[in-house]
């Protein structure tokens, strides 16, 4: 195809060039006739036609002037003799530019030396000889002018008629560059249909045929015959394209097998997830009734050994059944935070528009003994309109705000729940004046079961943060500690590293207290906005 069009590209630029030559020279031929024939030629007819009708002024002048003596007659002639002069004049100045520039010259030469003598033989001679022959002055030299006279007429018949032949060659010539350049543009013309013919022809069955054979074949391929092989034999452009989207068949083909086995599969798995998910149902039904019935039966008679035997146990016996009610109460409030963190986002997850201030009254609520016993102040903005789900955005506050009174330092609890548009996020933020949080172990404090201080000095599963990133993550925001904030004080941070170095002396790992915590703890989430339903 490439070398069709190459070959039709140089022919026709061949012919273009040919005809542009032609036209060139056809408008160079065409102008410089012009020029010679308007500009030259016909100004020259023009001048020599006024020397003639001085020079005939002139004879007329003298021979009044010779029959009459009046001045009058002989101011006509000098008249006469100025515009001959500069009519001359004209006409010697268009000579250079004359076609047969050397006989023209000549003739006009020979015209000024007829001019010359008639008026020297006969003009002068009548002129002089008035103040002594009077009226008789043009009868006696009669004869001369008609001899000079008739020597001018014929120089200027001659001139006139070498002009009118030089006129009708320049019309001629001017009448031959105009065919030439109307050729010349028929030429063009042709060539360019003659190009447009040829470039039609090419498309047609170098591109088009080829084009139409190809996307027969991928029709085919698209109604669902995906094993029909794509190939056109030329031209070869399109033959090295047919095989690129022949390759591409084949490639997609084999990944679509590829995807259906991998769909396939997964179709088995969500089968046995879906088969996992339900026997979690059933195990989390068993955890949260079968598995703590047994626990309250533990604690409950333990409870009733010591009170029907304690006085006859030892300090030793009480201690172990205090520790035997305390390790069923703490399983079976791990039981209960690990349902919690199962449920999110599995049981009753669905999301809604909701007012983000329902949820923080209800963990409000639910927290009201606590914050009265701690003594804790909780602030907050006016909450803004969110999309999400309304028990576990309840549980999202009442985890921060429980675990901001849990951890605070000699000073009253003081809690603000911050919040700031972040695009098409809210972004939320839980600070107190507590004991603060080291910034080596802002991401571990999210992890499951993961804790900072020992039991014996803070009461809790381990569960509580990993399950508000969850729920956060769930509602598609983020959560995480803003370590750049600061907390209640000077006087909040001294009761912070007080109450830090008791807790190092009591917990159960030293290396996981916060020793260099900074004062209180500022705790960030990002919730979608309530615009629009996701």
């Amino acid at each position: 195809m490439g070398r069709w069009f190459t070959l039709a590209g140089v022919g026709i630029a061949l012919v273009f060039m040919v005809s542009a030559v032609i036209t060139i020279k056809a408008i160079e031929e065409t102008r410089e006739a012009r020029e010679s024939l308007v500009d030259v030629v016909d100004p020259a007819a023009l001048r020599l036609l006024e020397i003639s009708n001085a020079m005939t002024s002139q004879e007329s002048s003298v021979r009044a002037y010779g029959r009459t003596n009046e001045e009058t007659s002989l101011r006509d002639y000098r008249n006469a003799i100025a515009a001959e002069k500069t009519s001359l004049d004209t006409l010697v100045a268009l000579l250079p530019r004359m076609p047969e520039r050397q006989a023209v010259t000549a003739e006009v030469a020979e015209l000024r030396a007829a001019g010359d003598a008639w008026r020297r033989d006969y003009a002068e001679t009548v002129i002089a000889a008035v103040p002594t022959l009077k009226t008789d002055a043009a009868r006696q030299n009669a004869s001369i002018n008609a001899t000079r006279f008739n020597e001018v007429r014929q120089s200027l018949a001659g001139l006139q008629s070498h002009l009118n032949r030089l006129h009708e060659a320049g019309v001629v010539r001017f009448d031959l560059g105009w065919r030439a350049l109307y050729l010349a543009l028929i030429g063009v013309a042709s060539a360019l249909v003659v190009a447009g013919i040829a470039a039609v022809l090419i498309v047609r069955y170098a591109v088009l045929r080829p084009l139409a054979e190809l996307n027969q074949q991928v029709r085919a391929v698209a109604q669902g015959d995906f094993d029909h092989k794509l190939r056109v034999e030329r031209p070869a452009e399109l033959s090295e394209l047919s095989g690129h989207v022949d390759a591409m068949r084949r490639r997609i083909l084999a990944e679509w097998r590829r995807s259906s086995e991998t769909r396939r599969k997964l179709e088995d798995q969500a089968a046995e997830l879906k088969r996992s998910n339900g026997e979690l149902e059933q195990f989390a039904y068993v955890a949260s009734h079968d598995l703590q019935e047994p626990l309250r039966k533990v604690a409950s008679f333990t409870q009733m050994l010591d009170q029907r035997y304690g006085d006859q146990l030892d300090e030793r016996a009480k201690q172990y059944i205090a520790f035997s009610v305390d390790g069923a109460k703490r399983m079976q409030m791990l039981i209960n935070d690990l349902l919690d963190f199962s449920r999110v986002g599995r049981m009753g997850g669905e999301r809604t528009r909701i007012d983000a201030t329902v949820p923080f009254k209800a963990a409000l609520n639910n927290l009201g003994a606590t914050i009265e016993d701690a003594g804790a102040t909780v602030t907050h903005d006016e909450l803004p309109e969110v999309y999400g789900n309304r028990a576990q955005l309840t549980q999202l506050f009442q985890n921060l705000i429980g675990n901001a009174i849990k951890f605070h330092s000699q000073e009253p609890p003081v809690i603000h729940i911050g919040v700031r548009r972040d695009g098409d996020m809210w972004e939320f933020s839980c600070t107190d004046n507590g004991i603060g949080i080291d910034s080596k172990y802002t991401d571990r404090i999210f992890l499951i079961f993961q804790r900072l201080h020992g039991r014996d000095v803070y009461a809790g599963t381990g569960i509580g943060l990993a399950l508000c990133k969850k729920i956060v993550e769930y509602h598609g925001g983020r959560i995480w500690v803003d370590t750049e904030a600061a907390g209640g004080g000077e006087t909040a941070k001294n009761a912070k590293n007080a109450e830090n170095t008791a807790i190092a002396e009591k917990t159960e790992n030293s290396e996981n207290v916060g020793k260099t915590a900074t004062s209180g703890t500022t705790f960030r989430w990002t919730l979608p906005t309530g615009d629009t339903d996701e």
